[in-house]
């Protein structure tokens, strides 16, 4: 074959040339910058993963995370581990169930263990004491009397602990939401008529408290879980939780379930110069 001719290079350079350009398309700036106005795209970090893919992917992370979050207020931008209050609430609620159920099979497992030491024969005294069946027989009802010795002694152990009860938003016994209605509704009136100040300026802001009643309704302790930012305003919420009590002592149906409840809520004192409280879980 001949060599190619300087004509036939340049002829395929000049095909090769038109080629390319012919695949360039030429667009609107204006049009191509409202494609991404229209979708933006976001790269976010999450503390949380799922197997579930989400149907609508909002957004592009390293893991899967099938909803989270509230939607309606937007997407959390703090990656920090949820706060310890958080063990309130619908946990809270099925730890007390679970707390519930466990004792309730421990109460039949000590009413077994009873049926069985009766029904169990009376020691023989003319069987020889090295008989096998014998010495089997005491050894069993040994090991059942060392069972329900500790059961009874841990049954005696929790009946001697008070029993709280965790009131949060997630409580739903109607019982534990009228005496909470109560007693917000003392504190809040409390808190306005005696609204906090220092050096004759009113103080405002925000805290979290927990607070411990009693069964007969006394306030048996306040502790503030997350500060306003002033320690004065979060010693003054404190006194005004704990001079409004006491409240009402609890009722036949409260006292079945619990001799203590706890109590966490927000404290918001308002440029309005009024005291509100809202039932949290952190």
């Amino acid at each position: 074959m001949k060599s190619p001719s300087t004509l036939h290079i340049a002829l395929g350079f000049s095909v090769a040339l038109h080629a390319v350009l012919l695949t360039v398309r030429f667009v609107d700036p204006e049009r191509f910058n409202r494609v991404f106005q229209d979708t933006p795209l976001e790269v976010i970090l999450v503390n949380a993963k799922s197997k579930e893919r989400p149907d609508v992917a909002k957004a592009i992370a390293q893991a899967s995370l099938a909803g989270g979050g509230d939607t309606d207020r937007g997407r959390a931008t703090s990656p920090l581990p949820p706060s310890a209050l958080t063990t309130l609430g619908d946990a809270a609620e099925d730890a007390q169930h679970k707390v519930e159920a466990m004792q309730e099979q421990q109460t039949m497992l000590l009413a077994q263990i009873k049926k069985q030491l009766a029904l169990m024969p009376p020691p023989d005294p003319k069987l020889p004491s090295r008989d096998a069946a014998r010495a089997d027989q005491e050894e069993k009802r040994k090991q059942l009397i060392n069972i329900l010795a500790e059961i009874e002694r841990r049954i005696n152990e929790e009946n001697a602990r008070p029993k709280k009860r965790y009131i949060s938003p997630a409580t739903r016994e109607e019982v534990y939401a009228v005496y909470y209605d109560t007693l917000r509704r003392k504190i809040e009136e409390k808190g306005t008529v005696n609204f906090p100040e220092a050096a004759g300026k009113k103080l405002y802001g925000e805290l979290t408290m927990v607070l411990t009643i009693n069964f007969d309704g006394r306030v048996l302790s306040t502790e503030v879980a997350e500060t306003s930012g002033s320690l004065t305003l979060d010693r003054r919420a404190q006194s005004i939780a704990r001079s409004t009590g006491p409240f009402g002592a609890f009722n036949e149906a409260m006292r079945r379930k619990a001799d203590q409840i706890v109590v966490v809520s927000r404290f918001k004192f308002t440029r309005d110069e009024t005291l509100e409280t809202k039932l949290t879980e952190r």
